[in-house]
């Protein structure tokens, strides 16, 4: 006995299904409105969008998107203003917080801070950060920490590790000839001006989790104007330094979180 499958066409309206599906209470996850639409340019695997993802979705969750500005200087930090959906402001190469300054002081109700790189932030503008960070000026600084210049050729950077090659230190960074990495987290923490300074990262789920935390705990002390707060993330610069994103992760927590470990280093003392 033959059994015969007889084929039926349904027609199912696509866009009443995608409705449904996407009604408010079966959304998992969605894009903050604290970026725009823009296409995120950063190398694959690179820690910079998962970072910009975190700052947008504490300024929509603080609902303060109309009341921020971003001060963004030279290096993959130049991108910021495509993926932000904040007021912004460019810096010249290591002038973001002395530009962050003159905008927090001419508009001290805004929530002001600065997006950096380590060879900006350590090296070019390292004046700019101390002198803000000793004048005690009531800001947020987002350092972002991957060891290297990863935007204008891999070179060498203030945060370069011991030994570790770069496009200007091919044999390594030595110290009788370069000197020890510069740890400025830790430099600066100690001035009466710093209210806050931690180091976290975003290359596993719980770390992420530890930087939007770090994130909002920067801007809700700005809001309490308890002065100016550092919040270095450590990253990967897989491009930089010549490796797959995963080479690169795995590099980074046996290399430098041993220099630059994670965790709060200064914490606001209530008055």
């Amino acid at each position: 006995m033959e059994t015969v499958i007889e084929k039926t066409n349904v027609n199912v309206d696509i866009e009443a299904l995608r409705k449904e599906i996407i009604k408010e209470e079966n959304i998992v996850f969605k894009k903050t409105i604290g970026l725009t639409d823009n296409p995120l340019s950063y190398c694959p695997g690179c820690g910079h969008g998962v970072v910009h993802r975190l700052i947008g979705e504490v300024c929509e969750e603080m609902e303060i998107i109309q009341d921020v500005i971003a001060i963004a200087p030279v290096g993959c930090s130049v991108f910021a203003y495509d993926f932000f959906n904040l007021d912004t402001q460019s810096a010249a190469h290591g002038r973001a917080p002395a530009v962050a300054t003159g905008v927090k002081r001419t508009m001290p109700d805004k929530y002001v801070f600065t997006y950096q790189g380590d060879g900006d932030l350590a090296a070019i503008g390292t004046g700019e950060t101390i002198h803000a960070a000793n004048r005690g000026e009531n800001i947020t600084i987002i350092f972002i920490n991957n060891g290297i210049y990863g935007m204008t050729g891999g070179q060498m950077a203030p945060t370069t590790l011991l030994n570790m090659k770069s496009s200007t230190s091919p044999y390594g960074r030595e110290m009788d000839v370069h000197g020890y990495p510069l740890n400025i987290t830790d430099m600066i923490a100690p001035l009466r001006g710093v209210c806050y300074a931690t180091r976290q990262s975003v290359h596993t789920p719980a770390n992420v989790r530890k930087a939007k935390a770090a994130i909002k705990k920067a801007f809700e002390y700005q809001k309490l104007k308890k002065g100016l707060s550092i919040v270095e993330i450590m990253s990967n610069c897989n491009s930089g330094w010549k490796m797959t994103p995963v080479q690169s992760n795995k590099w980074m927590e046996e290399n430098m979180l041993e220099n630059f470990p994670l965790g709060d280093i200064k914490v606001p003392q209530d008055k």
